[in-house]
């Protein structure tokens, strides 16, 4: 019996060192004048410039791509996940007014496949340079025995910066301020446990599949332009539990949200997904996000102005609803 070695027991070193090789210049087109050092050491290492700031706050988050990855594997392409992958995190970090500063990743997986990770990364890589945050580091785990060899998952994390003063936390939000819904790419990362259930595999391994594979839109670097230029009171990130969930999350507890149905042009994807399944109203808000990926508050005066901004910057926009007296809940109709 010839001597038992890792690599028999389904774990190539080898193949994974070649693997980070092969992603240091991916690596290094995120790249920040803070970072320190390059890939492959025990950790990141980045140096913040405060700015003036007086009390900077960190703001994390961490999330993962979802079920999307199905899809994924059906249709063979791995960059739109990868840039799922920081929209998600990037996006909840900004909601505070907090600029992204850098990304990690983790990829875990029953056989390291490089031609395949390495469009991972690449999409990892473009997210972070939409976002404005460098990529410092990752993991990737080949564990044989708890994932199969086509199995895998992706998970990030994500750290940003915000002065206290600029915080945006719902403290400014008043009766009557209107609610602006910024236009989505499509599900981006949530909901396709029950979007998979509408669909055949054939049609998801074509162009429905590619539909909603879309990637999910990163707004970090729009919202960091417009609240150089706006007054904005409160920012949700419309994804798991949709306008239900996720609104209420940044208002003040005294107020509720009345959402206006045919304020924006819902997206076709959407409207398939309820006639096959025969999806009521309310579950279609609470689990998609229906064509709005990010909710942003602002004064009733300030509305008009507002679209017209992120207009400007190449983001589709509505007034879609307004803050009211009452429950602190979200009504739509």
């Amino acid at each position: 019996m010839s001597p038992l070695t890792y690599r028999k027991a389904g774990v190539n070193i080898d193949a994974a060192d070649a693997f980070i090789r092969s992603i240091k210049p991916l690596v290094r087109s995120t790249s920040r004048p803070e970072v320190l050092g390059g890939l492959g050491g025990f950790s990141g290492l980045f140096r913040p410039r405060l700015n003036g700031m007086k009390e900077p706050l960190l703001v994390s988050s961490t999330d993962g791509v979802g079920t999307k990855l199905v899809i994924a594997d059906y249709q063979r392409v791995y960059d739109t996940v990868g840039l799922d992958l920081v929209a998600m995190n990037a996006d909840d970090i900004v909601v505070t007014g907090a600029e992204p500063l850098f990304f990690l990743d983790y990829i875990a997986c029953g056989k390291v496949k490089p031609r395949m990770l390495h469009q991972v990364i690449r999409g990892i890589a473009r997210g972070c340079r939409e976002a404005g945050c460098a990529l410092i580091g990752g993991e990737t785990a080949e564990m044989p025995g708890l994932y199969g060899e086509d199995q895998w998952d992706l998970a990030g994390f994500c750290l940003g910066i915000v002065d206290k003063a600029k915080l945006i936390d719902g403290r400014k939000c008043r009766r009557g301020d209107a609610v602006i819904g910024l236009a989505s790419s499509g599900l981006h990362s949530n909901g396709f446990s029950l979007a998979r259930k509408v669909f055949t595999q054939k049609e998801l391994c074509g162009p429905v599949g590619r539909t909603l594979l879309r990637p999910t839109r990163i707004y970090a670097r729009i919202l960091l332009t417009a609240l150089a230029r706006l007054e904005i009171k409160a920012m949700a990130h419309i994804t798991g539990g949709g306008f239900y969930d996720n609104i209420p999350r940044v208002i003040p507890g005294r107020y509720g949200v009345q959402i206006r149905k045919g304020s924006w042009p819902v997206p076709r994807i959407f409207k398939t997904i309820q006639e096959r399944g025969v999806i009521e109203d309310q579950e279609m808000h609470r689990t998609l996000n229906m064509g709005i990926g990010m909710a942003v508050v602002v004064s009733k005066a300030e509305a008009a102005r507002a679209v017209r901004l992120f207009g400007s910057l190449g983001q589709k926009a509505w007034v879609i609803g307004e803050l009211t007296s009452g429950r602190h809940e979200v009504v739509i109709d």
